[in-house]
């Protein structure tokens, strides 16, 4: 099971770690507010992660993709949500400025956005569909899968997080924070889209 487990990290890591709505919007929310003011947000995302994973494990995402009208009305629920977080972003203080009385994402925002991301829901899909850990057993293999990504992706959460707060502490002139706060808005607005033109 161990070989089986190391796979099943190798396949979703690359997938799981690259630049998406979720990792960019985790950076940015670091940038712009720090760590401690990201991590309902990021629990939030890690939270709305886990949904997705047990709707992509149990097939309800593909009873949800044929409801007539459901695909335009999610996309647009969550392009909308997106776009309002880029928003905050952008126009969020720079991190010499912090404390200005801007508050960070909160945790619905977090799983709101992990609940829009298509990305997540093509990773999964991918990983679940390609992986077996646990060979004669679907439920113990799923759940041995769902254990194995969650604490990867806590982990993963974190490390954007954070990397989005030195970024923004190494670079602590204003005008200098505000560029990185929009480049990062601009990142999280492009990641949906490639993902959505896919």
């Amino acid at each position: 099971m161990a070989e089986n487990l190391v796979l099943l990290l190798l396949a979703a890591l690359p997938l799981m770690a690259s630049p998406g709505p979720a990792t960019l919007s985790l950076a940015a929310v670091g940038s712009a507010f720090g760590v401690r003011a990201g991590l309902p947000f990021m629990a939030g995302i890690a939270s709305g992660t886990l949904v997705v994973i047990c709707i992509v494990a149990t097939g309800v995402t593909g009873i949800v993709l044929a409801l007539p009208g459901a695909v335009p009305v999610l996309v647009t629920l969550g392009g909308a949500y997106i776009i309002w977080l880029a928003w905050k972003i952008a126009t969020a203080p720079p991190a010499a400025e912090r404390g200005t009385g801007e508050r960070a994402p909160a945790l619905a925002g977090g799983l709101l956005l992990a609940l829009a991301n298509p990305k997540a829901y093509a990773t999964f899909a991918a990983v679940f569909s390609g992986q077996v850990v646990v060979p004669d057993d679907p439920l113990v293999d799923a759940a041995v899968k769902i254990a194995t990504l969650m604490v990867a992706i806590v982990i993963l959460d974190i490390v954007w997080l954070a990397l989005g707060s030195a970024l923004a502490r190494v670079m602590a002139e204003p005008r200098l924070g505000r560029a990185i706060n929009i480049g990062f808005a601009v990142l999280l607005v492009l990641s949906v889209a490639a993902a959505l033109v896919r």
